[in-house]
């Protein structure tokens, strides 16, 4: 055999025998390199956010909402409304580590569409190492911030129902009624809207409205209608108060009222702002918007005071200021400032007809129109914000995590994810709350005797004063 022939045959099994092991390498170094890919970590400026944020909620709680619904009621039931928000408070936080949490933000199997599972409870298995992803795919965020962030969430929204109930609720009632209702409206509408797999899961099982494409950046349906229909439900069961409507029931203390809406107006930038999860542009959107909303909305709510009554008055434009700070939230992050300018101003004109028309119309009694206020304008914010996060008006459209991008905007469809949102919420917390409120009634009661009523919830309950000589 020529030489030749014997080199060409030794070349070509040398490439026969490359053409097969190059794959193999190639393969190799592939997996090689994507095990060498360490996994995310939190970056410590979100996770200072975070912190910052979720104290911010705090604050928005105790004792912003304590002092602006006490200073609503009058003298003798101050420190009622003071106790019932700082003991909700203390009692939901509780009860979100124990399971909260869990049935709220993990995988619910068979009835993930509406409530997570037991993964969590107890914070099983959460550590200090633990991690979320945030919005973004790829960033995460301590899952041990996340927890106690959505914790303020839970506590706050319970607290709100309160204002409904004030100066004729026997406390023992509304702590039973405040772990029942958390357990069966709080957590399964905080399930069925925010619960999803995160950016690199997001065709996994998501939460029943998640799924529909409600919108909500911070919680205008879970916060806010949950809360209004919950205080409207208590309200009609409870009935009037003694006196109500021919009696004056004046707030005993605007300058209070004033500080607590102070108080919220400013822990609401962690509240909407810190919705988002991260320090980016989108937070700073949100901050910028809960300003803009809430100004045109305080705004709005006086001058249109203004007009009917001739007088501009201090509870006008703190009312307005919250009815914006509501109806902002489920748009925060998704508004222009532009959009949350207009937003902001329909809900103080509307809020306040629903706490003097509607009200008079229906003839309820919710002391402290948290249905006239939360449900009234949170309804306005999560329909608005299927208006306003058109690109066309400014929003930032809907981001498409399977393309990677913000996808085409149909304005009629999300609408209609929005309707399902407030629907849903309307039905839920309405039929939940209501029959939470009549059980309770038969077993324990509900309201305090004419007697205590007359002398006042402070010594009656309590046996204290919010005021002494």
């Amino acid at each position: 055999m020529k030489p030749q022939s014997v080199l060409m045959k030794f070349l070509g099994a040398l490439l026969a025998i490359g053409m097969v092991a190059l794959p193999m390498l190639v393969s190799a170094d592939t997996a090689t390199a994507a095990a060498a890919v360490p996994p995310p970590v939190p970056n410590k400026g979100d996770t200072a956010w975070m912190l910052v944020s979720t104290l911010l909620v705090i604050l928005m709680t105790i004792p912003g909402l304590a002092l602006f619904y006490g200073g609503l009621v009058r003298t003798k039931n101050m420190l009622s409304v003071l106790t019932q928000v700082f003991v909700i408070f203390c009692l939901i936080s509780i009860l979100w580590v124990v399971y909260g949490y869990s049935l709220a933000f993990t995988a619910g199997g068979s009835l993930n569409s509406y409530i997570g599972g037991l993964d969590r409870l107890f914070l099983k298995g959460l550590t200090v190492d633990s991690v979320v992803e945030t919005f973004s795919k790829g960033v995460v965020i301590p899952e041990m911030a996340f927890m106690v962030f959505q914790l303020t969430f839970a506590a706050i929204t319970t607290a709100l129902v309160v204002g409904g109930l004030a100066e004729r609720v026997k406390f023992s009632a509304l702590l039973v009624f405040s772990v029942l209702w958390f357990t069966l409206s709080y957590l399964p509408m905080a399930h069925m809207v925010w619960f999803w797999g995160g950016p690199s899961a997001y065709g996994d099982p998501s939460g029943f409205l998640f799924n529909k494409g409600a919108l909500d950046f911070a919680g205008g349906t879970v916060v806010h209608i949950n809360a209004g229909m919950a205080a409207l439900m208590g309200a009609l069961v409870l009935g009037k108060r003694i006196g109500y409507p021919k009696s004056a029931m004046a707030p005993h203390s605007l300058t209070m009222t004033m500080i607590g809406a102070c108080l919220l107006w400013v822990g609401w930038f962690g509240f909407n702002a810190g919705s988002n999860l991260e320090a980016t542009g989108t937070a700073v959107l949100a901050m910028v918007n809960t300003v803009l909303a809430t100004a045109a909305a305080a705004l709005a709510w006086m001058f249109m005071e203004w007009l009917l009554k001739g007088k501009p008055s201090l509870l006008g434009a703190v009312s307005g200021a919250v009815a914006g700070l509501v109806a902002v939230t489920p748009a925060a992050g998704f508004a222009g400032p532009m959009g949350a300018i207009v937003l902001g101003a329909v809900a103080g004109v509307v809020c306040l007809w629903a706490v003097t028309g509607l009200k008079k119309a229906m003839g309820y009694d919710d002391s402290l129109d948290v249905f006239g206020v939360h449900a009234i304008g949170g309804i306005i914010g999560a329909l608005g914000t299927g208006i306003v996060v058109n690109p066309k008006f400014g929003g930032s459209g809907v981001f498409d995590y399977a393309t990677g991008k913000v996808g085409d905007f149909d304005m009629a469809a999300q609408l209609v994810s929005q309707a399902w949102g407030v629907g849903t919420v309307i039905i839920w917390s309405g039929v939940a709350s209501f029959v939470l409120f009549k059980l309770i009634d038969l077993v324990i009661g509900l309201r305090v005797s004419e007697e205590a009523e007359r002398e006042g919830l402070d010594v009656a309950e309590h046996g204290e004063k919010a005021y002494n000589p």
